[in-house]
């Protein structure tokens, strides 16, 4: 049974390190990455070490003791963030509404060297199709500056301009640098435009992004908002998801929502 165990850690750790590492590679450092490579690091030690380890935590009860509460941890916190990753899954297959909106606010996720992430791009292309279902609706590009010279807002506008949605459909907010703020700033921007915040809207982001954006649009003022989420591509999905439990439990202590 211990060589069954330690099987599992050396192959679950060398699976964990080597998607930590592939990410990283490709440019991703988040603590959807840093956290995993870590994990994986530590399995793939208790894989090699299992012996003396065993050794070690049998010469003293207490110290077995809390080897074996450690992992009752571990499995619990597993446990939590598997039903966070249930719930995710089921907020991006929901329906949307009959209600034709009168907004479309599209979320920023970052743009460095003033070009659209694949991320951005995804919640662009879903913002668009949304667009072309609702040709009456208002689309706020929002993201602020950050550390571009040009806002993310601007680099969004463009994006929908050059794929064909009208200028006169697009309004931009380019202040904010958080969710929080995203959905702040846009209000004002919004309300010149004519929209007022009880009005039906459908707020864009990417799925893993539509339960905490959707608390937070509620706590900022609107009051008849629906999420739409555009997908997160398979190789880095529970990456992205794992870095969205942590940020939930922030805004929650942050009192975001």
């Amino acid at each position: 049974m211990h060589n069954v165990k330690r099987a599992v850690a050396g192959v679950l750790g060398l699976v964990l390190l080597s998607d930590g590492l592939i990410l990283v590679a490709t440019g991703y450092f988040n603590l959807g990455v840093v956290l995993p490579l870590a994990m994986g690091l530590g399995l793939c030690g208790l894989g090699l070490w299992w012996t003396p380890l065993k050794r070690w935590l049998g010469a003293a009860p207490r110290r077995a003791a809390l080897w074996r509460w450690f992992w009752y941890g571990v499995f619990f916190w597993l446990a939590t963030v598997a039903v966070f990753w249930t719930i995710l899954a089921t907020r991006a297959s929901a329906d949307l509404p009959a209600t034709a909106p009168a907004a479309i606010v599209v979320l920023g996720s970052g743009s460095p060297g003033a070009t659209a992430s694949p991320t951005l791009v995804a919640r662009l292309d879903l913002a668009l199709r949304d667009a072309a279902r609702n040709p009456d609706a208002l689309v706020v590009a929002s993201g602020g500056i950050s550390f571009r010279a040009q806002s993310e807002g601007e680099v969004m506008a463009a994006y929908l301009q050059e794929r064909g949605l009208p200028a006169r459909r697009i309004v931009k907010e380019e202040l904010s640098t958080s969710t929080q703020e995203n959905l702040a700033f846009s209000r004002p921007v919004l309300a010149a435009a004519g929209v007022p915040a009880d009005a039906p809207m459908h707020l864009v982001t990417s799925d893993f992004h539509t339960l905490r954006a959707g608390l937070i649009a509620r706590r900022a003022g609107y009051t008849a908002v629906t999420t739409l989420g555009a997908d997160t591509p398979l190789y880095l999905r529970y990456n992205i998801w794992l870095r969205e439990y942590f940020a939930f439990l922030s805004s929650w202590a942050l009192n975001e929502y």
